[in-house]
């Protein structure tokens, strides 16, 4: 089942009724264009009773649900009113539940397909904004222009964390070229620069709490389009990772082997052999993390296995990584070598979300092995911790922290840990 003619959208009527975020009239366009029932709930994670009774006149509400629908039919979230970075009240645990679940499932689903070079084709391409023009044709300068821009943004991300705001709207922004006259070797490139950018966007969205599977949806499209078999590699692989740090990681360990899959082809690239240590790293933190110690130790050592890497940045991850999966497998003392090179390491640059986290990880692991002078590290994380846009660097390395100093004894360990629990918990 491919995606719906984007044409489909494009109606005068059809664009009144995605401003009006009236979906039973978007349905019943769809139903007049020959899409069946059966068809809209598949790709809506919609049961085809409630198709029924949308179309039927049920009003849908809920953010979520509307961000579910923009995604399944290809239609930008903007059209619905409901934007990349837009939160909506909690749901139900339930609802909320099935409907990450079904997110998950749209997600290694495409990952699966653009890993099989079922291309997506038809990208519904965003509404202009009022008074901003398009460039008449797309050269080589318009690709370099989204590069450019992707690795500013990564460097501001890097820096202060969070940015899904800035990282999403720049997403959006340039994905209108795509609707622009260009060769099709520039429109590959093009997409594949896409790519790269909704996956940093992404993971700007988890790093800053959100949901950012729709943009990683996204980016496997695009690489898909661009053929870009090191593009959907990468994206599977950060989308992994929030799975994994958000407690899926049977989902993630699909997505990792998809895009170890997709590497086997190019070993030629130079990027290939980091991404392929650390698909190889994360997996062994999804092993851990289910308590298989056997494949976590041998995706560790897979990832460490005639590896080496190329900057301070690449040496920084991949010893953090190997820390907190040391951690999660009771090696405190291998843990805190690797926690501590980790530190050293994003201080060499301009890093300072990766030195913070790994000042946290650091700390945790003194902690937890009773380090008589642990207190005054943690002191400093916590500190450094409280002046970043991040509610990953918080929720998944703080709070850890946190539960460490509840357990250990003494006045200024509990205020300590009052602190770091607070902190932790403020968006």
């Amino acid at each position: 089942m491919g995606p719906i003619d984007p044409g489909f959208f494009e109606g005068e009527e059809m664009r009144a009724a995605l401003a009006a975020r009236d979906i039973g009239t978007v349905y019943r366009l769809l139903r007049r264009q020959g899409v069946s029932q059966r068809r809209i709930a598949l790709l809506t994670g919609q049961s085809q009773s409630e198709v029924c009774e949308i179309l039927k006149g049920r009003k849908v509400r809920d953010v979520r649900v509307l961000e579910r629908i923009a995604d399944g039919l290809g239609v930008l979230r903007a059209r619905l009113g409901v934007s990349y970075g837009e939160q909506a009240p909690d749901p139900p645990s339930a609802e909320k539940e099935v409907d990450g679940a079904m997110k998950r499932r749209v997600l290694v689903a495409t990952a699966s397909a653009a890993a099989l070079g079922q291309v997506l084709v038809g990208l519904p391409e965003p509404a202009l904004p009022t008074g901003q023009a398009l460039p008449s044709r797309l050269d080589m300068s318009h690709v370099h222009t989204v590069r450019t821009v992707t690795e500013r943004l990564r460097g501001v991300a890097r820096y202060y964390g969070g940015q899904a705001d800035l990282l999403s709207a720049a997403a959006m922004l340039y994905t209108r070229w795509m609707q622009v006259p260009a060769t099709d070797v520039v429109k590959a490139r093009l997409a594949a620069e896409l790519a790269e950018l909704h996956t940093e966007a992404g993971w700007c969205c988890y790093d800053s709490g959100l949901d950012g599977a729709g943009l990683f949806t996204r980016a496997l499209r695009l690489a898909g389009v661009a053929r870009d078999t090191y593009g959907i590699a990468n994206a599977a692989w950060h989308a992994g990772m929030t799975l994994v740090r958000t407690g899926h990681p049977n989902d993630s360990l699909k997505l990792f082997q998809l895009g170890g899959f997709q590497l086997r082809p190019c070993a030629d690239d130079l990027r290939v052999p980091t991404l392929t240590a650390r698909l190889a790293r994360t997996s062994a933190t999804a092993y851990a993390a289910m308590g298989g110690l056997d494949e976590a130790t041998r995706c560790l050592a897979e990832a460490n296995d005639g590896w080496a890497p190329r900057d301070a940045f690449e040496r920084a991850g991949a010893d953090l990584g190997t820390a907190a999966i040391q951690r999660d497998l009771g090696q405190l003392d291998a843990a805190e070598g690797f926690a501590a090179s980790a530190v050293r390491a994003y201080g060499e640059g301009h890093y300072r979300r990766g030195h913070t986290v790994s000042e946290l990880l650091l700390a945790e692991i003194h902690v937890r092995a009773g380090e008589p002078r642990g207190l005054t590290p943690a002191h400093q994380a916590i500190e450094a911790v409280s002046t970043l846009q991040s509610i990953a660097a918080r929720r998944d390395w703080l709070m850890p922290l946190a539960t460490a100093l509840e357990v250990r004894p003494g006045t200024d360990t509990q205020e300590l840990a009052r602190t770091a629990r607070q902190i932790a918990t403020t968006v």
